[in-house]
C-alpha cells in the first residue's frame, strides 16, 4: 500500500463507533496520537485547543455523575454552545432522520421507544464503554476561526487514530451536560466543553457499528467554475 492509499484509507474507513471492546490502549500510544494531531493547521499557529485525558479515578466520578443527571430534572435545556440550527431545514431534516432511524433499528429501538432511546444516551455517556475518553474544550474567548481550527484538529485524532488501527467517536453530547463535566473534571469557566472522543477496538459483534451513514456524491456539494 502506498502512502496515499494508506491515508486514504485512514479517512474513509474511519467511523463513528458506539461499542467498544475492553482491550486497553497503550498511553505512549494515545500521546503519539495527540502529537500527531497537534500539527494540524491553526490560524497564525494559535493551536487553540485543550483536551483532557480522563483516567479511571476521573471517569469513576464522571460517568456516575452523568449518568444521574440524565435522570434529573435540573438537566440544562440547552448546550453550552449551539450544535444545531433551531430548525432544520431540508436537505439536513432528511439526513439527520434518517441515520437516526437507521442507528435505532439496528438497535432494535422503535419510534416512540424512550427507555431505548434512553439506554443508547447513557451508552453515550459512558463513551461508549471505550478504553480511552477524551475532553475537548476551546477558550470562551476565541472566534469561529479558532473553532475552524479546533474542528482540524479533532480529525486529525480521529483519523491518526484509525491510522494505527484504533476506532473512535467524536460527541457532542457532553456540550449538553457542561455543568457535571466542568464540575467533575474541574474545567474553569474559561473553557467551553466541546465534545467528548471515545478511542479504542471497535466491537465487531455490536449492531451500532453496522451503522454506514451514506454521502453525498461529490457532484451534489461541487461547483466547476471554468
Amino acid at each position: 500500500m502506498t502512502e496515499a492509499q494508506a491515508v486514504d484509507r485512514a479517512i474513509t474507513s474511519r467511523r463513528a463507533v458506539r461499542a467498544f471492546l475492553p482491550i486497553p490502549v497503550d498511553l505512549a500510544l494515545l500521546r503519539h496520537l495527540l502529537e500527531v494531531a497537534a500539527q494540524a493547521p491553526s490560524g497564525t499557529n494559535m493551536q487553540p485547543w485543550r483536551v483532557r485525558v480522563i483516567g479511571p479515578q476521573a471517569r469513576a466520578r464522571l460517568e456516575p455523575a452523568l449518568l444521574a443527571a440524565l435522570d434529573s430534572p435540573d438537566l440544562p435545556a440547552a448546550e453550552e454552545y449551539r450544535y444545531y440550527p433551531e430548525t432544520f431545514r431540508e436537505p439536513y431534516q432528511s439526513r439527520r432522520r434518517k441515520v437516526g432511524w437507521d442507528l435505532y433499528g439496528l438497535l432494535g429501538v422503535q419510534k416512540g421507544d424512550v427507555a431505548g432511546m434512553k439506554r443508547q444516551t447513557a451508552a453515550n455517556l459512558r463513551f461508549f464503554d471505550a478504553p480511552v475518553a477524551l475532553m475537548v474544550t476551546i477558550d470562551r474567548d476565541l472566534e469561529i476561526g479558532s473553532w475552524l481550527d479546533l474542528g482540524m484538529f479533532v480529525q486529525s485524532i480521529l483519523i491518526a487514530a484509525q491510522g494505527h488501527g484504533l476506532n473512535s467517536c467524536p460527541q457532542a453530547i457532553f456540550a449538553r451536560f457542561h455543568p457535571v463535566v466542568r464540575r467533575e473534571l474541574a474545567i474553569p469557566d474559561g473553557e467551553i466543553i466541546v465534545c467528548g472522543i471515545a478511542i479504542g477496538h471497535a466491537d465487531p459483534d455490536a449492531p451500532a457499528n453496522r451503522l454506514v451513514p451514506e454521502r453525498e456524491p461529490v457532484e451534489a456539494f461541487t461547483t466547476w467554475l471554468d
